[in-house]
């Protein structure tokens, strides 16, 4: 079978040839029998060439048939890279595809990690604002029993700080 483009148009036409040769054929065996002194021999010749002939192109069309089935379905067939032309596109189908979906989960990766920075960032000052605020109330408790034993210096400090307590009700 050919090989390159070039091949293929030549054994086209030698396929065209072979139909002109047929139809000749033809035409001479059908020429010979409407003779009134016709010529059997003459005309079983013809006949036989037009049989030879058509058997001829019909092999030759079937081997062009199956080529062009083979190129047009993507199977591997002689002297075509069409396959390996369509394995290599979906190869980059597939890795435009990846690409993409990495893309996806870097920028959803991005956003769950600034959500969580943030999220961590309000945590701890909200422990901060607390941490103050215990700091604020055990300083406010100390300045009362500060405040307690300077006005009564007698009392205890759990006397003290019941009635820092009974005073702040």
């Amino acid at each position: 079978m050919a090989h390159n483009p070039l091949d293929k148009i030549h054994a086209l036409d030698e396929i065209e040839q072979e139909i002109i040769t047929c139809l000749q054929s033809a035409g001479q065996a059908l020429q010979e029998l409407s003779k009134e002194k016709s010529s059997q021999k003459s005309a079983e010749t013809q006949t036989q060439q037009f049989i030879k002939s058509l058997s001829n192109v019909e092999s030759k069309l079937s081997e062009q048939i199956n080529y062009l089935t083979q190129v047009s379905t993507g199977q591997p067939h002689e002297g075509s890279g069409y396959a390996s032309a369509k394995v290599l596109q979906m190869a980059w189908h597939r890795i435009q595809h990846a690409r993409s979906r990495v893309r996806e989960l870097e920028e959803s990766k991005a956003k769950y990690t600034h959500a969580a920075r943030q999220q961590q960032q309000q945590r701890q000052q909200q422990h901060a604002q607390q941490l103050a605020q215990q700091q604020q109330q055990m300083a406010q408790q100390q300045l009362q029993q500060t405040h307690d034993n300077s006005i009564n210096p007698g009392m205890s400090n759990a006397g003290a700080t019941q009635m820092g307590q009974q005073a702040q009700n």
